[in-house]
């Protein structure tokens, strides 16, 4: 685990993050959801519904990253733009400063993070509130997010499969490998946290879910300074263990000059795709010129000549597929993944060893833990 320094200087660098120029904020496509159930996360629920929508369209939840809110985060990326050319539905769950002062989802928060409890149960009951209200395809719903809203994204994943026919993690975490701040940061970071070989259990343990898992759609930038790129080989070797694929991707495409590797299951089916985007930051991937432009490039949206939001509709069968596409098999030693740390304990035994340092925490010290993470908005 981090020292107690490093935690409060990221702390700091967190509660100084800009949230971008105004003008992204501004430009709201977005309508307020109505009263959609308990509520126990209490979030805002945002939607958009183009005219011309398919019958029975499909659903797309979409979740914002820390500093960010929903219309911006929708400008940024051109969902509703890309919902208008191919008529179906958004859902955007947006985080309040009252349950966190940098507005990023709780994905860390063992309360926010199990099924029918929190602020997943809040998001739970928005997907049923719009597909009642605007008939829209159950058996189609998928959810993407950026930063603390990718993670946010694996927590749905992980505890309703039963809703989510894929998802697409963008530079986000693995499902269950947190349950504090501390921890938080240093799975940012790729230190510690369950063996490679439990991630896929811990899925496996959030829902009593029998059926067909999601596909899953990973992007992250290789010179990502804010949340390891090793997470998106944690989080493919999370749900291959679900799929029960082989560790190396079984065919690599070449989409607008990136490679995107692909895991096929037994019936030849695309069940996983990973795009690691060379020489991207933490953000957003956008492709923002030509005739395909999708999005606006600013803080956390990067220019980095993909959409990142067209290519996942791909993956979900929501737009045509690009034919200039070239596939060619996965040489074995190809593009292998980096290693996954495996050194540390399971949550549960983090989760006492947390309580335990709680627990023994006195006087000025604890009182400086507890005060710098409510003053950035990771403790309530």
């Amino acid at each position: 685990m981090r020292s107690l320094n490093d935690t409060l200087t990221r702390l700091s660098a967190l509660r100084s993050a800009s949230p971008g120029p105004p003008g992204i904020a501004s430009q709201d496509r977005l309508t307020d959801l109505p009263a959609f159930g308990s509520n126990p996360g209490a979030l805002r629920g945002r939607f958009y519904v183009p005219e011309l929508r398919r019958s029975s369209a499909p659903l797309v939840v979409v979740l914002h990253g820390c500093t960010q809110d929903a219309a911006g985060y929708d400008r940024g990326s051109g969902w509703s733009q890309l919902a208008d050319e191919q008529g179906f539905a958004l859902l955007y769950p947006e985080q309040q400063r009252a349950n966190n002062a940098n507005l990023c989802f709780n994905w860390f928060n063992p309360t926010d993070t199990q099924r029918d409890s929190g602020e997943a149960l809040s998001i739970r009951q928005m997907v049923s509130a719009m597909v009642s209200a605007h008939e829209l395809d159950s058996d189609r719903v998928y959810v993407t997010g950026l930063s603390a809203g990718g993670a946010m994204a694996s927590v749905m994943l992980a505890t309703y499969p039963d809703v989510f026919a894929g998802g697409a993690i963008i530079a986000g975490l693995p499902y269950g490998t947190a349950t504090s701040v501390p921890e938080a940061f240093d799975r940012m970071r790729a230190h510690g946290g369950p063996p490679a070989a439990a991630l896929g259990a811990l899925v496996a343990a959030a829902s009593n879910h029998r059926g067909q898992w999601p596909t899953i759609s990973v992007w992250h930038g290789d010179s990502d300074s804010t949340v390891s790129a090793a997470n998106a080989a944690l989080i493919v070797e999370q749900w291959r263990a679900l799929y029960g694929v082989a560790a190396q991707p079984t065919a690599i495409e070449d989409v607008d000059g990136h490679p995107r590797r692909i895991w096929h299951d037994g019936n030849g089916r695309e069940v996983i795709e990973e795009y690691r985007i060379s020489g991207l930051g933490h953000g957003t991937p956008l492709s923002t010129s030509g005739g395909a432009a999708c999005g606006t490039a600013g803080p956390y949206m990067l220019e980095a000549g993909i959409s990142s939001t067209r290519q996942i509709a791909r993956f979900w069968d929501l737009m045509p597929a690009q034919a200039e596409a070239r596939t060619r098999p996965a040489p074995a030693a190809e593009l292998r993944a980096p290693p996954a740390p495996s050194t540390l304990t399971m949550p549960a035994i983090e989760r006492g060893r947390a309580q335990s340092v709680r627990q023994s925490a006195t006087g000025d010290v604890g009182r400086v833990i507890e005060d710098a993470l409510r003053a950035a908005g990771l403790m309530r």
